[in-house]
């Protein structure tokens, strides 16, 4: 785990407002207050899809069948709604990713996203609840990725 120093040092390497930062395991409101005072949009796969749902659409209802039936949104689905909301952003702008990507298939196909598009990850935060090792942590400090406590970002 990399500590808060680490943290500052990367969040000042060029505009804050850039960052383009997952929050692996989920979020909490400190951290989207956090994120909303750096004019970071803070985006919530799970809040995406409960609009989807809200909304009807058909992803939506696929959605909303799999929670009537007890499980989670398939992946094909998360992915389709997150899909969406990736290309349709500014591409220099930046974001907080909360709640994916949650499975190693996510993390490869975000990452393809972030390539097809020439963008570098500026870190991942892990809050206190996430485990320090998984398959999705392991992946990204694999890659290089900065992987922070979610407190340092708080501070």
């Amino acid at each position: 785990m990399v500590g808060p120093t680490t943290f500052l040092s990367f969040s000042f390497r060029g505009n804050p407002a850039k960052a383009k930062l997952l929050i692996l395991g989920g979020s909490s409101p400190a951290l989207a207050d956090r994120s909303r005072s750096l004019n970071i949009e803070h985006v919530s796969s799970t809040q995406l899809v409960r609009s989807e749902i809200s909304r009807q659409t058909p992803l939506g209802r696929q959605a909303g069948q799999a929670l009537q039936r007890g499980f989670a949104a398939s992946d094909e689905t998360l992915l389709a709604v997150l899909r969406r909301w990736f290309w349709t952003r500014k591409p220099d702008a930046g974001f907080v990713l909360a709640d994916f990507p949650a499975t190693l298939l996510q993390a490869k196909v975000f990452d393809e996203w972030l390539e097809a598009r020439g963008e570098q990850l500026t870190a991942c935060l892990l809050p206190e609840t996430t485990p320090l090792s998984s398959v999705v942590v392991d992946h990204y400090r694999t890659l290089g990725h900065d992987v922070v406590a979610a407190d340092a970002f708080l501070s």
